[in-house]
């Protein structure tokens, strides 16, 4: 279950449709550019190709050019030399500087942000350059040949090239300060997690104005099912519902998805019941369907994002740094969340095509996540004077917002807040 084909997510409408969350499918071409290294690798391939034809390039098509390095050999050794021994010692600091970040990101916030951190383009293109730059210089410098005072071959507008590569160097290293000084804010934390979070709802969950979508009957085949079970442990990242949606209509087939994206399996557990068995050629394919990884992520799963939002709020009311203004602060950016998740509907569970059950899945419902948001957050922050008081102002204030059958939910947990307010007045 490690990697799934280009999925890419229809048309909303036709995805909501169906019964099915318009959410994106991880391709090959993504996940390569994933990993922290990837960016700062390609980047230094690039530097090490130029580094090697440009100075051929220049051997037999270049003469003497204006605005370019006009040194000699020994010159242009010194200056390729001092730029390599400063980008490499410039790199070290940038890395230096990001561990320290990331440190204090899980320590203060929580570990469940580091991907956040790391995931940052600025970091990795600022990492990059730099490493670039370095193996730019060392690579050209192997080209210079000969002495200022013998016959010698100085690739002229490859130092040039150098030069203009430590200039970008320094514009990378300034947008990376402005970068990390603005990344480890809470108020960015909280707002970038925020904005995560409801593209995700917004793509997951069906508008409430397009009415209720419907829940077809569906009671399980008398017959044995054809059981596939995950072959490693891990996070569900991803489950592709759109391609095991049409391979069940293409062999006549019914497929229930045993567990949700988000939920952590081992090796063993049952992810997919299929009536009838499908061809033996084909179980791996429809295991291919179910990604697992290492880490949750977050492009199929609304609920990491608010996750992450409760996980802050809770190590801010931990006794160790008793913060209770960032849970207030994290509070503010779910009562923006919850606000347009009540205005959603569920998914239904059972998916037909043409009048015929095809699909069993479970998605994440509105009031699951709205437990998420609200249950830990009063529990630890429960003595806290604004906690409570701030639960019961948000669940007032998306109450008007929520469809009718996400009131309930609402008014469970205003009616907790309530108690615990009034129980701090008595005790004030």
């Amino acid at each position: 279950m490690d990697d799934v084909q280009d999925d890419r997510h229809r048309p909303s409408g036709s995805e909501s449709d169906s019964g099915l969350p318009a959410v994106r499918s991880s391709t090959t071409w993504g996940r390569m550019w994933r990993p922290f290294w990837a960016l700062p690798l390609a980047v230094v391939a690039v530097a090490l190709v130029v580094g090697v034809l440009l100075p051929e390039w220049e051997r037999g098509a270049v003469d003497d050019l204006p605005f370019v390095f006009q040194g000699g050999a020994d010159g242009a050794r010194s200056v390729l030399g001092t730029i390599a021994g400063a980008m490499i010692s410039v790199t070290g600091l940038v890395f230096s500087i990001t561990m320290v970040v990331v440190q204090l990101a899980s320590s203060q916030f929580s570990p469940r942000v580091l991907g956040d951190f790391l995931s940052s383009r600025v970091t990795q293109a600022t990492l990059g350059v730099f490493t670039a730059t370095f193996v730019y210089a060392l690579t050209v410098l192997r080209s210079v040949e000969g002495t200022s005072d013998t016959e010698s071959f100085v690739p002229q507008l490859s130092i040039t090239l150098a030069f203009l590569l430590v200039l970008g160097s320094v514009v990378m290293f300034l947008a990376f300060i402005h970068h990390i000084t603005t990344a480890i804010k809470v108020s960015s934390i909280v707002s970038h997690l925020g904005e995560d979070t409801m593209d995700v709802i917004g793509r997951y969950f069906p508008p409430g104005d397009r009415g209720a979508p419907q829940q077809p009957e569906w009671e399980p085949p008398t017959s044995a099912p054809h059981q596939i079970d995950a072959v490693e442990h891990g996070y569900i990242a991803e489950i592709a519902l759109r391609r095991l949606l049409d391979w069940a209509v293409e062999h006549d087939a019914v497929v229930q998805v045993l567990l949700p994206v988000g939920r952590f399996v081992t090796e063993g557990s049952p992810a997919l019941r299929i009536w009838p068995a499908p061809p033996e050629d084909e179980a791996d394919e429809l295991r291919r369907t179910v990604v697992v990884e290492q880490d949750r992520v977050m492009h199929q799963d609304p609920g990491f994002g608010v996750r992450k939002l409760v996980d802050i709020a809770e190590r801010a009311l931990s006794p160790g740094i008793n913060d209770p203004t960032t849970a207030s602060e994290v509070l503010d950016e779910l009562h923006r969340i919850l606000r347009a998740l009540v205005a959603r509907r569920d998914l239904p569970d059972v998916v037909e095509r043409d009048g015929t059950v095809r699909l069993v899945h479970r998605p994440q419902r509105v009031a699951e996540l709205v437990d998420l948001a609200l249950e830990e957050v009063l529990h630890y922050g429960e003595e806290s004077p604004q906690i409570p008081r701030r639960v019961l102002s948000i669940c007032r204030a998306v109450r008007p917002a929520a469809l009718p059958e996400h009131v309930p939910a609402l008014d469970r947990w205003e009616r907790v807040a309530r108690r615990m307010a009034d129980q701090l007045e008595v005790e004030a």
